[in-house]
């Protein structure tokens, strides 16, 4: 008689490609950046005073509406440009783009009163933004041998 042997097999870990992981970290931002914000509405007053045309210091205007859809913007592009440049624009702008993200992320806790709130918001914030540095700087590369032949591995087949 034989008894049943519980099996155990290890998951298959496949590697994700850099692009995946730099378009994941890229959304994550875009939707922490949006719910800081949609959740912000809660907070007393607020709604009131973007009934009253205020938001913050400034008039709710035209003008200051397009410069928040361009800073939204910038992680929803990233999200598409991490997936389709080429390896060496992609590396180069993620590098670029996510360490201009960081201090405007911590510019956000500015004068802010509610520092759990927008500490955490701005602390999730960095933490995602260095994965994608850290991501872009440790992009993997090609050894030129598997790109190209050589000249010696061309003479080691021509005999």
């Amino acid at each position: 008689m034989r008894t049943r042997q519980p099996t155990t097999t290890a998951l298959d870990d496949q590697p994700v490609p850099v692009r995946a992981k730099l378009a994941a970290a890229w959304t994550s931002v875009m939707f922490l950046y949006a719910y800081v914000d949609i959740i912000a509405f809660f907070k007393p007053g607020v709604i009131d005073g973007i009934e009253a045309g205020l938001v913050w210091e400034f008039d709710v205007s035209q003008p200051l509406l397009t410069t928040f859809l361009a800073l939204m913007a910038i992680p929803i592009l990233m999200v598409v440009l991490s997936m389709t440049l080429p390896a060496r624009a992609n590396r180069a702008t993620n590098l670029v783009v996510a360490s201009i993200q960081v201090p405007f992320a911590a510019f956000n806790a500015v004068g802010e009163s509610w520092t759990y709130f927008y500490g955490l918001g701005v602390a999730l914030e960095v933490i995602v933004l260095a994965l994608i540095l850290r991501y872009a700087w440790t992009w993997p590369r090609t050894t030129p041998s598997a790109i190209t032949p050589t000249r010696e591995s061309l003479a080691d087949r021509a005999g």
